[in-house]
Order: structure tokens, then C-alpha cells, then sequence
């Protein structure tokens, strides 16, 4: 007799045709479209929204928030997909995306704009995660890359286009169009995706949910998260209060371990991390995670308040960043389906971020014009090579049971990244700002946070004897975030030296070679 405890061997999936796919990617891409869209719209729109809501000091929460509820969420999606299908938690998400940015573009003060993007980010949690789950599920790694064109052309559009449409509703309408944006693209990707996503089969398996795990995990990130961001800037870093949150948050993810031990279901099975390359290409996702939001937050605000660029200025000077980043993913997905290899990218493209920080950290408002631009693209494809190889590796080698936790792992650690990243960065810049101030004249009355509050108007607009103050200490402060960039590009470099490889395998629901199955799974295959 089988033992009912035992989880059920996943079924084998259904194959599909070229066209079958291509209708499945039509549902999946404009979800995708709308969360790619939300992540680099809203950077350009940043100094003038803190301006308006008069919240500078929050500013990085606009962004911290979003990614802390999409970080806490994303294991929740992937463990649901797993148990009940990918169709309804994708509709599930698109659903509460729009609702919440609705909520966004209507927020009055930056405590309302902070907690619906934290709803926003419930949402966020899903479209990504579950549009990578879902093409897993249809096209084996190594025929993946046959489909990157499709994700490449929709992170084009979203990437060339978003920081320049944000500027343009900053200029000639309201940032708060920046998110309603969001509600006719949500409308059509619910409608496209309930039509064409019913070729999946939808699982139906009646398992707990380890809800006191994602509680765990959340409040243990929300802790860490508020240590990062207030540490030095709000309070003291030997503050209780930050005493207090650190060791809560350590506590909370030491009980969530415990937890996931214990689990019948867990949220983020420790089994998982078995996995040299699962350990290994994660922690590279949170490095190079960092990376990239610090370039599209900080580059933006730098750009503004540093090189006197209007918001749909800052956009289109972007735009070599964000191209860059398709190039390099384009290339990458291409040369992995023709040699089934991925080891060699992040390699390669690490190196190549470092250097590109490391120049940044040089670039004044007196540089020359194509010295900026042309940075931002080596930048581009250096993390274009590298965020989403890491995805494939991570899927090759994970359990077919484990494929939409495996998947929402990926986002959870680059969410993960980007929300302590831009946290931290965001507390250096402003510690290093106000040492660079107190050094200047006496009597000039200048803090950091004034001059970030007011944006880049009010820097503009700042008497000649301040601006000659306040300029340097910003391009200075800004070159040490940018420096801190190139840093934590080698340690990706170090980790990525690190990386097993195996071959991308051509078939969907089948183990890698070399990649043994866990011990529940080998007891099924042994009954069977």
C-alpha cells in the first residue's frame, strides 16, 4: 500500500507545439510587460514625487516597499502553483497589481503612496514569478532560449520605454500617471491570460500551506529591512530600537528555518539548498540584484540632481542601460541554446558591471556626453548576462516537483537584493552627503536630507556660494555608492568562479543529468 503521506510524483507534462507555446507566451508577456513596466517607470518619477509628497527621507521606501511584500510573497506563489496551477495565481496577481495602483496614483501623502505600493507589491510577487514558472512548464532550458527574442522584446519595451514615459508624465501630465498606467495593461493582460493560459492543466492537490512560515519570513525581512534602512541616517546604529529590530529579525529567521524543518508543506524547503547550484546561483541573483536596482533608482536621481537633466531627459539618457541589459540577455539566451552552456556568462558579465561602476564613480555633470551613456551600456550587458542565466541554471537543476518553488526562490533572493540594496545604499548616500556638508562654510544651514527633499528644482534654484557647495558633495556621494557597486560586482565574480555546471537538458519534467533526486522522490520512484 502507498503511504498517503508521501508527496505524489509530479504528472508528466503535456507536450505542446510551436504554436501552442506561442499562445501560451501571449497570456504570460503582458503580465510580464506589467510588472517589467512598473520596476523602471517609477525611477525617473522618484525626486519629483518626494518633492510633491514631501517625503524625501522615504524616499527609498517608494522602492523598499514594493520589494518587501513582492520578496515575502514570492515563495507563497511558487509553493501555490506547485499544489493548485500557475492560471489562477497569475490572475490572482494581475488582479491585486491593478487594484493597488489605482490606490498608488491616488495616495495624498507618502505614508498612503508607501502602503499601497506595498499592496502593489503582493501582487508584483506573482507576475514575474509565475510567467517564469509557466514557461518552464511548457519548454524544456535548453529550447528556452529559442523563446528569449519574445521575453527580450518585452523587457526592451519595458526597459527603453519605461524611464522615458515616466519622464514624460512627470513633465507634461503627473508622476501619478505612472502608475495608472498600469490599469489598462492590467485589464488586457487578465483577459488575454484567462484565454490563453487554459491549455495548462490546472493540479488540484489538497496539501496545508505553511501560512505560519510566510508570517515568519515576513516579519524577519520587514525587521532586517528597517535595521538597513534607518541604521545610521534615523537612529543611531546602537539605538534599542535598532538593537531591538536586529535581533528580532534574526530571531524570526532562525524560527523560520526551524519551521521549514518541520513543515509538511514548507515554503522555502531547505531541501533546496542541498543544491550546490541552487546555493550558488541564488546568492548570485541577490549580488547582482543589488546591482541593478542601485542603477535604476540611483542613476535616475543622479542624473537629475547632479547633470540638471529634466525627468524625460534622465529617461532617455537610460535608455543605453536598459539596452544594454536586453543585449546582453538576448545574447546569452541564444548562445546557451546552441551550446548548452551558462557558466561562462556571469563570468563574464560580472567583470563587466565592475568596471562599469568603477567609471561611474568618475562621471561628473562636465563629463563628456557620450562618457555617460556609453558606461551605462557596458553596465547594460553586464547584467543582462548574468540575472537571467542564473534563472535557467536554477531550473535545469531543480527537481520537477520543486519547479515553481525553485522559480519563486529566484525572485525571492533578487527581491531580496534590491530591497536591502537600495535600503542600504540609499543610508550610505545619505551619511556620506551630510559629511561632505558638514564640511562646507559655516552658517550655510544645509543638511542631506533638505537637499534630497527638495529635488532637483530646489537645487537648481539653490544661491551660487550653496550650489558650489552642494554640487561636489552630491557627485561625491553618489561615486561612493557607484564604487560600492563595483565591490559587490567581484564579489559576484567570486561566486560565479564558484558555479557548477552541468548541460542544459531538452527535455520539460525530467531531472538534469548528474542531479539526483531528493529522498521522498526516490522513495516514490522505488514504490512505483
Amino acid at each position: 500500500m502507498t503511504d498517503s503521506t508521501q508527496p505524489s510524483p509530479p504528472p508528466v507534462p503535456p507536450a505542446f507545439s510551436h504554436r501552442e507555446i506561442l499562445e501560451v507566451l501571449s497570456g504570460i508577456l503582458l503580465g510580464m510587460l506589467l510588472a517589467a513596466l512598473d520596476q523602471t517607470v517609477v525611477g525617473t518619477a522618484l525626486p519629483t514625487i518626494a518633492a510633491d509628497l514631501h517625503g524625501a527621507e522615504h524616499l527609498s521606501w517608494i522602492v523598499a516597499a514594493y520589494l518587501l511584500t513582492s520578496t515575502a510573497t514570492t515563495p507563497i506563489y511558487g509553493k501555490l502553483s506547485d499544489l493548485y496551477g500557475r492560471r489562477p495565481l497569475l490572475q490572482a496577481a494581475i488582479v491585486i497589481f491593478v487594484v493597488a495602483s489605482a490606490l498608488c496614483g491616488l495616495a495624498q501623502t507618502m505614508p498612503e503612496l508607501i502602503v499601497a505600493r506595498a499592496l502593489q507589491g503582493l501582487g508584483g510577487g506573482g507576475l514575474i514569478t509565475m510567467a517564469q514558472a509557466v514557461i518552464a512548464d511548457v519548454v524544456s532550458p535548453r529550447e528556452r532560449s529559442r523563446y528569449q527574442g519574445y521575453f527580450g522584446t518585452v523587457w526592451a519595451l519595458a526597459s527603453v520605454g519605461g524611464p522615458v514615459l515616466g519622464g514624460l508624465f512627470v513633465d507634461y501630465l503627473s508622476w501619478r500617471w505612472v502608475f495608472w498606467i498600469n490599469l489598462p495593461i492590467g485589464l488586457g493582460a487578465y483577459v488575454l491570460c484567462r484565454r490563453a493560459l487554459q491549455k495548462l492543466v490546472a493540479r488540484r492537490i489538497r496539501r496545508p500551506i505553511d501560512y505560519l512560515g510566510a508570517f515568519l519570513l515576513m516579519g524577519a525581512v520587514t525587521a532586517l529591512l528597517l535595521v538597513a534602512t534607518w541604521g545610521g541616517t534615523e537612529l543611531p546604529w546602537l539605538s534599542p530600537a535598532i538593537i531591538g529590530l536586529a535581533l528580532g529579525g534574526v530571531a524570526l529567521l532562525l524560527a523560520f528555518g526551524v519551521r521549514q524543518l518541520r513543515a509538511p508543506e514548507p515554503i522555502l524547503p531547505l531541501r533546496l539548498f542541498r543544491n550546490p547550484i541552487f546555493r550558488v546561483a541564488t546568492a548570485i541573483s541577490f549580488v547582482v540584484a543589488i546591482n541593478m536596482f542601485a542603477a535604476t533608482v540611483f542613476l535616475p536621481i543622479f542624473l537629475q540632481m547632479v547633470g540638471g537633466s529634466s525627468p524625460s531627459g534622465s529617461g532617455f539618457l537610460l535608455v543605453p542601460l536598459m539596452g544594454g541589459t536586453v543585449v546582453g540577455a538576448l545574447t546569452a539566451g541564444q548562445l546557451m541554446g546552441r551550446t548548452g552552456r551558462y557558466r561562462i556568462f556571469p563570468i563574464i558579465g560580472l567583470p563587466l558591471a565592475g568596471v562599469a561602476f568603477g567609471l561611474l564613480g568618475f562621471l561628473t555633470a562636465a563629463s563628456p556626453a557620450g562618457f555617460g551613456p556609453s558606461i551605462m551600456g557596458v553596465l547594460g550587458v553586464g547584467i543582462g548576462m548574468t540575472m537571467p542565466v542564473m534563472l535557467v541554471s536554477i531550473q535545469n537543476a531543480a527537481d520537477p516537483r520543486d519547479l515553481g518553488t525553485a522559480t519563486s526562490s529566484v525572485a525571492f533572493f533578487r527581491s531580496m537584493g534590491g530591497s536591502f540594496g537600495v535600503a542600504i545604499l540609499w543610508s550610505v548616500l545619505l551619511l556620506v552627503l551630510e559629511h561632505q556638508l558638514a564640511g562646507g562654510a559655516p552658517g550655510q544651514g544645509l543638511s542631506g536630507l533638505a537637499v534630497l527633499h527638495g529635488g532637483p528644482e530646489a537645487v537648481a534654484n539653490l544661491p551660487p556660494d550653496q550650489r558650489a557647495l552642494v554640487l561636489p558633495a552630491l557627485t561625491h556621494a553618489f561615486h561612493v555608492v557607484f564604487w560600492i557597486g563595483a565591490a559587490i560586482s567581484l564579489v559576484g565574480l567570486a561566486l560565479a568562479l564558484r558555479l557548477k555546471e552541468i548541460p542544459l537538458r531538452t527535455t520539460v519534467g525530467a531531472r538534469a543529468p548528474g542531479v539526483a533526486a531528493p529522498v521522498e522522490s526516490q522513495a516514490i520512484e522505488r514504490k512505483a
